[in-house]
């Protein structure tokens, strides 16, 4: 299992492809805060409601200068759908099928549901500073009131 990076260390710096077939790397925030949400797929109840919550209060994140970036292992044109359908404007990007971002944080790992074991997405939201460090981590998260969470901690750093 990889060891999963903490508070205080720096984002590896795995490159995730976008919609519109470009690449993006949290290296390419650095200047700004930036929060990573990873989520385990496009369209399902929590993730629609994760995505939704984010994209609401994707204006206070840019105010407070922070960037936002959802993240799942669905290929680039279901994140186009996906964004479409719901008109989100968190930007999405899609992680490598093996060796990605996910990966690299140990947060692509065994899962359990209804006895059944899996390997997923942990959901699991980052908050970096300006430098690419990791300045806060919440995993295993529960969506009610997470985005508002996030915002608050991102305007205080």
């Amino acid at each position: 299992m990889t060891q999963r990076p903490e508070t205080g260390d720096p984002m590896p710096d795995v490159a995730l492809e976008t919609p519109e077939g470009g690449s993006v790397k949290p290296s390419d925030f650095r200047g700004r805060k930036l929060v990573l949400f990873f989520y385990p797929k496009d369209d399902t109840p929590g993730c629609t409601t994760e995505n939704k919550d984010f994209s609401a209060l994707a204006g206070e994140f840019e105010k407070a200068d922070v960037a936002l970036l959802g993240v799942s292992k669905d290929p680039p044109k279901k994140h186009e759908k996906f964004t479409a359908k719901h008109g989100l404007v968190a930007p999405l990007a899609s992680d490598a099928e093996t060796n990605g971002l996910s990966d690299a944080l140990g947060i692509w790992a065994e899962k359990k549901l209804y006895g059944r074991t899996y390997v997923g997405m942990e959901r699991t939201t980052y908050l970096l500073d300006a430098n690419g460090t990791i300045a806060r981590v919440w995993r295993k998260v529960k969506v009610k009131g997470h985005a508002e969470e996030v915002l608050a901690a991102a305007k205080a750093l």
